[in-house]
């Protein structure tokens, strides 16, 4: 299991590196599927670090709080540095399944994610305003395996 620090700059490197600029309010969308999809496929979670249900849809804390100053701007390559990267290197096989799940998530606008997101049974039933509840993990893997 990885820190969603460390995944989060694994995708904004990914998406630079073939020219598909992302926001903090995208990947913080792109995160919650990259979570669901380990949930599912591989049983276990991809990052240790809690998502939250706040108005825009599922956000991992600590990642947006990193990645804040760019607003709604893409956030650039090695944003954080190497240091999480180095640290916390990401196997080959999950970073193809990170990949995949960018590959599929980067087609929609910020807007349209954060749709989809607040249709999702997850974020419904954990979000409050003004409370930013913690989405259970066994919410989110029971809904994607549905």
């Amino acid at each position: 299991m990885y820190s969603a620090l460390s995944v989060a700059q694994y995708v904004v490197d990914y998406c630079n590196k073939y020219g598909k600029g992302i926001s903090n309010l995208k990947l913080q969308k792109i995160l919650y599927f990259v979570q669901a999809e380990f949930l599912v496929s591989q049983h276990k979670p991809c990052f240790r670090d809690e998502i939250e249900a706040w108005d825009f849809g599922p956000v991992v804390p600590t990642v947006y709080h990193k990645y804040k100053r760019y607003g709604g701007a893409i956030i650039p390559s090695n944003s954080i540095g190497a240091l999480y990267s180095s640290i916390d290197p990401i196997s080959s096989k999950d970073r193809s399944i990170i990949e995949s799940i960018v590959n599929q998530g980067i087609k929609y606008s910020a807007s349209e994610l954060v749709d989809i997101t607040h249709n999702q049974k997850p974020w419904r039933l954990s979000y409050r305003q003004g409370r930013n509840n913690v989405i259970p993990i066994s919410l989110i893997r029971d809904y994607f395996e549905g």
